[in-house]
């Protein structure tokens, strides 16, 4: 049988704080995820994609060439739009605003949720149910950096 791939889904604030620090925990998660590693898969979502392209735009203009040079490196699987019917079965599960990404991370079988968001964890974690983890991107290398230092695959869920 087959070992799966560890399936990470990046938040929008998790890709933009990676991209503007070279230190923190984001950033070790994208240059992780640009390694290219067996047994582990980043993926985010064409909707988080829209919002960091609007953010570095309104907020960072001379950053765009960086993303645009960078972002391909990571070799993130990219989940597209949610349509409308697939958000109306999630409605009330989260913010209309994170209503995209939440349901980006379930069409995109993620294992993993990662976030900069403390209230999106929070609210995630009370509704529940989700096939996937909630976590930050500390957390998230708690679990899984013992693992890649260490060689070991397939990485812990």
């Amino acid at each position: 049988m087959a070992k799966k791939n560890l399936r990470i889904f990046l938040d929008s604030n998790v890709i933009l704080s990676g991209l503007v620090s070279w230190r923190g925990a984001p950033r070790l998660i994208l240059d992780i995820l640009s390694l290219d590693l067996p047994g582990l898969s980043g993926l985010t979502g064409r909707y988080n994609l829209i919002e960091i392209e609007r953010n570095i735009a309104k907020k960072i203009p001379a950053a765009l060439p960086v993303f645009n040079d960078y972002f391909p490196k990571l070799k993130l699987e990219v989940i597209s739009v949610p349509t409308p019917e697939e958000l109306a079965s999630f409605r009330g599960a989260v913010g209309d605003k994170d209503l995209p990404v939440l349901v980006s991370v379930v069409n995109g079988q993620a294992d993993y949720f990662v976030t900069g968001d403390k209230d999106l964890i929070s609210q995630i974690g009370q509704k529940g149910g989700f096939p996937f983890k909630t976590v930050s991107p500390a957390d998230l290398l708690d679990k899984m950096l013992p693992a890649i230092l260490g060689g070991n695959r397939p990485f812990p869920l």
